[in-house]
């Protein structure tokens, strides 16, 4: 009977120390002053287990104080120092951590976090943690400096966009922005607040950028120096536009010199021209009479002492074709009696002077003293 009980007693002190959900939340934590600060406290919600109360106490003397309480009505602050300072997360399940703002030196003490749940036996549990606050003031730290935007420090003309300062320490804490100048100059102050703004960016605003921050306590501090640039859109946009010194092969990928695409287009027109003129000699050539004529220079003449004569003569026909123009008439054997028609040029210029009567369908033949047909 007895180690019975034993068992008993020890299974409900497993499921006391084990079953419940236990808090969970660091032993102090430092807040700066005039600053803000979350005092941590969470748990892990387990099922069959409802939160029915969240209190955060303040350690005052020998009593605790309580200074926050959520029940099913809502959210209560009991102590009106921290009204308007004091505020407990919901959002998460098992967060009931604790966010004071604006933080006093007299805030410095032992905070309490103590939340009540409801087991699935009807009965209830509490479980509480305590968590130092320490208060601080701070001097600031180095400052960063970011852009509102993912464009970096490169960004497109006529674009709004902000420089961001940012620095903690001891609050208030004071900024101002700076423009470097060349030639050694002392940069210029552009603005005393943490975020410098560009509405819009333009060429003129690029340059040098750096800020300073200063808390209640503590020295300035600067930032590091940031370049920042404004592209001017339209030479960007004429330098997309602008004819490129070498072409991409379309083929092999490879760079074509722009003296090459000049070499090829003059051999396409030399090609052309070539295939023009014999096109055009051909044309020439299919004429139905062709004419040729002979000449000789008259120094030549004169140094061999004869003198050159052109007989121009008539084409000569046959007798059937004779015979079938002019029916009736009676021709020789020679189909040539009865039809020279010639005339003889002597030649005493340089060139020859060519007398002529024929038609078209005559031939002129170059001969020395006489003209055979």
């Amino acid at each position: 009977m007895g180690l019975l009980l034993g068992l008993l007693l020890l299974d409900h002190l497993t499921v006391v120390t084990y079953g419940h959900p236990i808090l969970k939340a660091p032993e102090s934590v430092t807040g700066p002053w005039k600053g803000d600060v979350t005092i941590p406290c969470t748990y892990g919600p387990l099922q069959g287990y409802t939160q029915v109360l969240v209190k955060w106490l303040v350690h005052r003397g020998l009593d605790p104080v309580t200074i926050f309480l959520h029940d099913s009505s809502g959210d209560h602050i009991q102590q009106s120092k921290y009204r308007g300072r004091l505020q407990v997360n919901h959002k998460i399940p098992g967060d009931v951590s604790l966010q004071l703002n604006t933080l006093e030196m007299d805030d410095r003490s032992h905070y309490t976090c103590e939340v009540t749940w409801q087991t699935p036996n009807g009965n209830q549990v509490v479980r509480d943690k305590i968590i130092e606050l320490r208060v601080q003031k701070f001097s600031v730290s180095k400052p960063t400096v970011t852009t509102g935007s993912g464009y970096g420090f490169t960004v497109p003309q006529g674009m709004s966009i902000t420089l961001q300062c940012q620095a903690w320490g001891s609050p208030p804490i004071n900024y101002a922005w700076y423009k470097e100048q060349t030639n050694n100059l002392e940069p210029i102050k552009v603005a005393v607040l943490s975020t410098l703004l560009f509405k819009p960016a333009m060429v003129a605003d690029s340059g040098s950028y750096f800020c300073t921050a200063k808390a209640r306590v503590g020295s300035e501090q600067r930032s590091n120096t940031v370049k920042f640039v404004v592209e001017d859109s339209s030479k960007s946009i004429k330098t997309k536009t602008e004819t490129p010194t070498t072409m991409k092969y379309p083929l092999e990928g490879k760079d074509l010199p722009i003296f090459s695409i000049v070499l090829i287009i003059s051999l396409c027109c030399i090609v052309v021209f070539i295939m023009a003129y014999v096109m055009l000699c051909r044309k020439t050539s299919q004429q139905e009479h062709v004419y040729e004529v002979a000449r000789t220079h008259a120094r030549e003449a004169s140094n061999s002492g004869e003198a050159w004569r052109v007989g121009i003569f008539t084409r000569c026909c046959s007798s059937k074709e004779l015979s079938s123009q002019t029916p009736g008439n009676d021709y020789s054997e020679d189909p040539c009696l009865g039809q020279e028609n010639q005339t003889i040029a002597w030649i005493n210029s340089d060139y020859a002077h060519l007398l002529h009567t024929a038609s078209t369908d005559y031939e002129l033949l170059a001969t020395k003293d006489t003209g055979v047909c």
